[in-house]
C-alpha cells in the first residue's frame, strides 16, 4: 500500500486501553505490515491491530479516539497530529480499496433495472398484445368492431341501408365468407374504397357498389379485407397503436379508452391498406369461385400494376358460379338511395 510505505519509519506516543475497565498505558506506536503495532515504553509488543479494521471513534476531534473494530471496547488515543494524519491516510486508502457490496449491489440492481426497461420497451408491448388477443372472446371484439364504426360513420356517414340493398348484401357476404358470421357495411363517404374492423366487420365505400358493372369487383373487395383481417388480427393492429396502458386497460376491464377508439378510427379512414401477396389473394378468390379479373381492374384499370392478378386469374376458361342474383345485384347497386 503506496500510503502505508510513506509512514513505514513514523513512531508516536499513545495511550491504549486493553477494555472499558482496565487501567490507560501510555505506549509507542508504529506501523507494522497492514497494520498498527502497540508496544510498551520497553518495545514489547502488546497487540497487533488490522489497519484494514481500524475504526476512528470520534471523527474530527482531537485526540483521536480509535478501536481495533467496530465491536471491540478496546481503544487507543493519539494526540500526535502526524500520527493522526497517518492513520486517517491509511483508512481512506484501506477505503477506496475495499469492496463495497452496496455500490455492487446497487450497480446490479441498476443493470436488472435496466434490462427489465429495454425488456419491457421491446417485448412487453409485444407479448402483452399477444396475450390480450388471445384471451378477448369474440363479442368483446364484436363490442370493439362496433365501437370503432361508429366512430367511423361520424366522419363517413350513416351505413346505407336501404332493406333491399341490405338483404342482397347479406347475401353476397355468405356467398363468399360462409359461416363466417362476417357483417359488409356500406359507407356512403369519407374513406378508402375498402377496410375492416374487429368483429368480422368489412366496410365499402359506396362507389364500389355503384360504379362497377360486375358484382365480382364488389367481391374482390371483400375477399381482400377477409385476406388481410387473417394475415393481422385487426385487434391486435389496434392494441398496438393505442399502446401498452390501453392494452392493459382492456386485458383487466374489457374496455378500451375513447381516445384508443378515436385514433384508430381515423387510421381506418386514412391509412393506406396493408399489401397483400398475389399468392395470398388468389388463393381466396379460387376457394370462393371468384374471378379475380375484375377487382385487379377495379385497382388499376390499365391492368399494368395488377398483372399477377390478371394472369393468374383462377376463373380463367371456367364457368364460374353467380355471386348474387341479377336482382339482388340492382338492389345492391341502390342501397345508398342513388
Amino acid at each position: 500500500m503506496t500510503a502505508l510505505k510513506r509512514y513505514q519509519r513514523l513512531e508516536s506516543p499513545g495511550i491504549w486501553r486493553e477494555h472499558a475497565g482496565a487501567q490507560r498505558r501510555n505506549v509507542i506506536l508504529s506501523f507494522g505490515d497492514a497494520s498498527l503495532v502497540v508496544c510498551d515504553t520497553a518495545e514489547r509488543v502488546l497487540t497487533h491491530w488490522s489497519l484494514a479494521a481500524l475504526d476512528r471513534l470520534n471523527p474530527g476531534e482531537t485526540p483521536a479516539l480509535y478501536a481495533p473494530d467496530t465491536d471491540s471496547d478496546e481503544t487507543l488515543e493519539v494526540d500526535e497530529p502526524l500520527m493522526i494524519e497517518a492513520l486517517e491516510t491509511v483508512r481512506a486508502a484501506v477505503t477506496r480499496n475495499r469492496p463495497h457490496p452496496g455500490r455492487l449491489r446497487l450497480t446490479i440492481f441498476a443493470a436488472i433495472a435496466a434490462g427489465i426497461v429495454g425488456l419491457g420497451a421491446f417485448w412487453l408491448p409485444g407479448a402483452l398484445v399477444r396475450h390480450t388477443v388471445s384471451v378477448v372472446p369474440p363479442q368483446v371484439r364484436a363490442e370493439i368492431g362496433r365501437d370503432l364504426l361508429d366512430r367511423v360513420t361520424r366522419v363517413a356517414g350513416q351505413p346505407c341501408a336501404r332493406p333491399g340493398g341490405a338483404r342482397a348484401l347479406d347475401r353476397l357476404a355468405e356467398r363468399l365468407l360462409p359461416g363466417s358470421g362476417a357483417r359488409v357495411v356500406v359507407l356512403p363517404s369519407g374513406m378508402p374504397r375498402a377496410a375492416h374492423l374487429p368483429g368480422r366487420i368489412i366496410l365499402l365505400n359506396r362507389a364500389l357498389v355503384e360504379d362497377h358493372d360486375d358484382p365480382a369487383a364488389v367481391a374482390g373487395f371483400i375477399l381482400a379485407e377477409s385476406a388481410r383481417a387473417a394475415r393481422a388480427d385487426p385487434l391486435a393492429v389496434l392494441l398496438k397503436e393505442a399502446g401498452v396502458l390501453a392494452t392493459f386497460r382492456l386485458l383487466t376491464s374489457g374496455h378500451l379508452t375513447e381516445r384508443a377508439l378515436e385514433r384508430h378510427a381515423h387510421t381506418i379512414l386514412t391509412a393506406p391498406p396493408l399489401p397483400l401477396p398475389d399468392d395470398a389473394l388468389i388463393d381466396r378468390f379460387a376457394r370462393a369461385n371468384v374471378p379475380s379479373g375484375p377487382y385487379a381492374y377495379a385497382l388499376d384499370i390499365s391492368g399494368e400494376r395488377v398483372l399477377g392478378l390478371i394472369e393468374a386469374d383462377p376463373m380463367r376458361g371456367k364457368l364460374a358460379p353467380p355471386l348474387i342474383s341479377d336482382g339482388d345485384w340492382v338492389q345492391l347497386q341502390a342501397i345508398c338511395g342513388g
